[in-house]
């Protein structure tokens, strides 16, 4: 039996992941089956109207999978928010790359390399990085103005709309910064937004391209798919960067593999782990919980009870990715629903259900 440390799974069409019978799953994973199967029929009551489904994997054991009806292991949904964690780690992977663009790094003023976002709207722009961008400290405002997404007015561009150029379809203008850069934090859309057509500007490359070559086909995930955003004679089309990756949970469980496996895969290093430990901790102080695209419980806040090393990928409708690492545990959850539910009580029991 390969040890958790030297198994990944192969493709799907080679065999997909190893798993466990029920029998087995105390003795080989270390989890309590019984328990387990308590926390999923509590899915299952609770959001049996809505298309999803989940995994658990332990030790490189697919040691639980549980679907709604007409869910099946193919099913990929729109992970949503999830995407910023793909579009974070890209932005990892180049900035540590031995052929990154000459000069470019987290503090790059991005409006400087980014000729598409001209003119400013705000002309306290200029100051605003890469890396702001990455940790919603670009003040450039999101939800907490009451702009939800990136949503252009019939005859608007998406990427007009989050340059400030247009306001959206209900009205709301990213134009002015709500605070100056690195002040404040805020979820936003229109902010995250930006990060593919810079990619594009600075690379000629789109990132689900080079998400395809350098990190989805190495680690098996073949059937996803990633929604464009803009085009038809407005800017873009470019890669939507904070939503509209389609994937089913077992190749999202992939992804929080080879995170939890610290961006290595079958000994090719494909995330590098300084962008790994710097994307899955506190990236300011405004919010804690929050990294470069990843959701992260250093202090214990986001998730009481739970493991202080969990940090997670996070999407509307209930998608989510758990890794923790000090468990040596990933749970993936794709679907269409529900918008709102007790996460705790999900990825808490499965912690719970692990044997002492």
């Amino acid at each position: 039996m390969p040890s958790a440390d030297s198994y990944y799974p192969p493709p799907a069409a080679a065999g997909d992941w190893r798993w466990l019978p029920p029998d087995d799953v105390r003795e080989i994973a270390g989890i309590d089956a019984e328990q387990l199967e308590r926390v999923f029929a509590l899915q299952r009551h609770l959001f049996g109207s809505f298309a999803w489904g989940a995994v658990v994997i332990r030790h490189g054991w697919l040691v639980c999978e549980r679907y709604s009806f007409m869910s099946q292991p193919t099913s990929r949904f729109d992970i949503w928010s999830c995407t910023k964690s793909f579009t974070s780690t890209a932005w990892g992977m180049l900035l540590h790359d031995d052929g990154a663009p000459a000069g470019i790094h987290l503090d790059s003023p991005a409006y400087d390399l980014l000729p598409a976002g001209q003119p400013l709207t705000d002309p306290r722009k200029r100051q605003i990085t890469i890396r702001h961008l990455l940790t919603m400290t670009s003040g450039i405002p999101g939800e907490g103005a009451g702009i939800f997404g990136v949503t252009p007015a019939t005859g608007d561009g998406a990427f007009e709309q989050a340059f400030g150029f247009h306001e959206n379809r209900y009205g709301q203008s990213a134009a002015t910064l709500a605070a100056a850069p690195g002040q404040h934090w805020d979820y936003s859309d229109p902010a995250f937004a930006h990060l593919s057509p810079l990619f594009a500007a600075v690379t000629d490359a789109e990132i689900r391209d080079f998400m395809r070559e350098r990190l989805f086909q190495p680690i098996g995930i073949t059937e996803a798919s990633w929604d464009l955003l803009g085009g038809g004679g407005f800017l873009g089309p470019h890669t939507c960067p904070h939503v509209g990756l389609h994937i089913s949970a077992r190749e999202l469980a992939r992804f929080g593999y080879l995170l939890l496996r610290g961006g290595e895969w079958k000994g090719a290093q494909l995330i590098p782990p300084a962008w790994l430990d710097l994307a899955t901790r506190p990236s300011q102080a405004h919010n804690p919980a929050y990294g470069y695209g990843f959701w992260v419980n250093s202090d214990g806040a986001r998730w009481r009870h739970l493991p202080t090393d969990l940090f997670a990928l996070e999407g509307y409708n209930a998608n989510r990715c758990y890794i923790i690492p000090s468990l040596d545990l990933v749970v993936a959850r794709t679907g269409a629903g529900p918008p709102q539910w007790n996460e705790g009580d999900f990825i808490g029991g499965i912690v719970a259900a692990i044997a002492s």
